[in-house]
């Protein structure tokens, strides 16, 4: 089946500077998604932004905000981060008691939800939530900071989630953040994916975002056509 290849620059590669000139960039050329990694230094090694600066990117872009919650008790801080401007929630089903509460509560916010898997999480965690969700989101890396290398025995974790979705009849998309260049990219569309997080390929890019936007699309092209 054919289907679209949405691009989400993250912007946890981008200079915090400058950060609404970077995705007025990535969305110049051509961006589908702005992907905003959330971390709190708990669930996660490392801590970054809050609702006000999601409400601050909010007024410099008319794309989809995707916003990626790896924060404990995300079910405390949903409403304000879709209060901000988020269109897409994404929690991790470790980082709360209640995933199926937390999925109704953004949806009930008038957002779409979103679960993410660990390395080390099993995708069976997906068979009881499926109805819940807009979008599933594979990390191909352990997540807390950018700029790692790829794991390639996600591969077929994402083939995996690829059939629970098909499966379920389900039109989520199925996102993969960490590693993605124009090596990774091909083989995470061809194993299922439709949905592309991209940090330092785009924002880390020697010949600038727009061009980088550019070849990260061209190499997944021909890997469009998915089992």
């Amino acid at each position: 089946m054919n289907r679209y290849v949405r691009i989400a620059p993250s912007i946890l590669s981008a200079d915090f500077a400058y950060l609404g000139a970077a995705i007025e960039m990535a969305e110049a050329a051509g961006a589908d998604v702005i992907h905003v990694d959330v971390m709190d230094g708990h669930f996660v090694p490392n801590m970054t932004i809050g609702p006000p600066v999601v409400a601050a990117l909010r007024k410099v872009t008319s794309l989809p905000l995707d916003v990626h919650l790896m924060i404990e008790t995300p079910e405390r801080y949903v409403e304000a981060f879709a209060q901000a401007g988020a269109d897409m929630l994404t929690v991790h089903p470790e980082a709360t008691v209640h995933l199926h509460q937390v999925l109704r509560q953004i949806r009930g916010l008038g957002v779409q939800a979103g679960v993410s898997l660990n390395p080390a999480t099993p995708e069976s965690v997906l068979r009881y939530v499926v109805g819940l969700v807009d979008l599933v989101l594979v990390m191909t890396v352990n997540p807390g900071f950018g700029g790692q290398d790829f794991l390639p025995e996600m591969l077929p974790k994402i083939a995996a989630v690829r059939g629970i979705l098909d499966a379920a009849g389900s039109a989520a998309w199925l996102s993969v953040d960490g590693g993605i260049n124009v090596e990774t990219a091909p083989l995470v569309v061809a194993h299922g994916a439709t949905h592309l997080v991209a940090g330092s390929a785009i924002f880390a890019a020697a010949e600038g975002v727009a061009a980088a936007i550019s070849a990260l699309r061209g190499s997944v092209s021909a890997a469009r056509d998915v089992a």
